[in-house]
């Protein structure tokens, strides 16, 4: 397998005293033809995926539309216990002719999807502060002491992500605005640290200096793929009190896929996933 797969942020939500709900989120990295086209690749997504009840999948790159379609038929095909996957998928977002998309696929019997809508970046003196506006979708969850939580995702650009982190506040007061909803979850590749986002430029992240958003993912946690870079890429954040309460503090652990699944660095490159386990039963439930 000759591309690169980003790596994987799991977050395990409460269901009841032993079960967890898998919320994970996946920069699959120039998703697009040739990787549809390379089964070894498709194999390797596919078993990722299915480890996740919701899973975020981060820069889509198809304009034909064909990749969640195919992923659906390889998800669903051999389906066991009548697990089944659906999806919902934003539209193709970006400046000039370089676009992307954010899908969530999720399981049917387990959560399904209340509301969903396209932020617009129109605000007076900073408009179109998003290189891919989030894709936010308000997700229903009977089985779940949280009943119902809003999922905004966010890809950034590098170079512009100390003001595209900044910017998520107001995503937040927008879709308040909109719904009745209490419980957030920002995550994506927000490129959140190194040179991106130094030390200093932390002051002037509201989503950082507001207390009522609760970062799961420290700052010297590894997200990267390469040996040589140790950065904090991905993110995970919180805001709600039903929410951060459903999820033990400090209980991140790590899962090796490279090793798990016994791939070679040059077959493909999975470094671990961050996983927030509620209790022993839980973590061995979700394993």
């Amino acid at each position: 397998m000759s591309q690169e797969l980003a790596p994987l942020l799991l977050l395990l939500l409460s269901i009841h005293s032993a079960l967890a709900l898998r919320i994970c989120s996946f920069n699959v990295r120039s998703f697009g033809e040739s990787k549809q086209e390379d089964q070894n690749a498709m194999d390797v997504i596919v078993k990722v995926i299915k480890r996740c009840d919701i899973m975020l999948l981060m820069e889509i790159k198809d304009s034909n539309n064909r990749i969640c379609p195919i992923l659906m038929e390889k998800l669903n095909g051999n389906s066991r216990r009548g697990i089944t996957y659906n999806y919902v998928i934003s539209s193709r977002l970006g400046r000039n002719t370089y676009k992307e998309q954010y899908a969530f696929l999720y399981k049917e019997k387990l959560v399904s999807v209340k509301r969903s809508y396209h932020y617009h970046d129109y605000q007076d003196g900073d408009v179109d502060v998003f290189s891919r506006e989030p894709f936010v979708v308000w997700f229903q969850s009977p089985h779940t002491a949280v009943k119902d939580f809003v999922i905004i995702p966010l890809h950034t650009t590098p170079e512009t992500s100390v003001k595209e982190i900044d910017e998520l506040v107001d995503v937040y007061m927008d879709v308040k605005h909109r719904w009745k909803a209490e419980n957030f979850i920002f995550m994506g590749d927000f490129n959140a640290g190194c040179s991106y986002v130094p030390k200093k430029a932390w002051k002037n992240i509201r989503l950082r200096t507001d207390p009522r958003f609760v970062w799961l993912i420290g700052d010297q946690e590894d997200t990267t793929v390469k040996r040589s870079t140790k950065c904090a890429y991905d993110r995970i954040v919180l805001r709600g009190q039903e929410i951060v309460s459903s999820v033990v503090p400090k209980s991140n652990s790590v899962f090796d896929f490279q090793k798990a699944y016994k791939l070679t660095e040059e077959e493909v490159r999975l470094p671990s996933c961050l996983s927030m386990p509620l209790s022993k039963d839980e973590l061995a439930w979700a394993t």
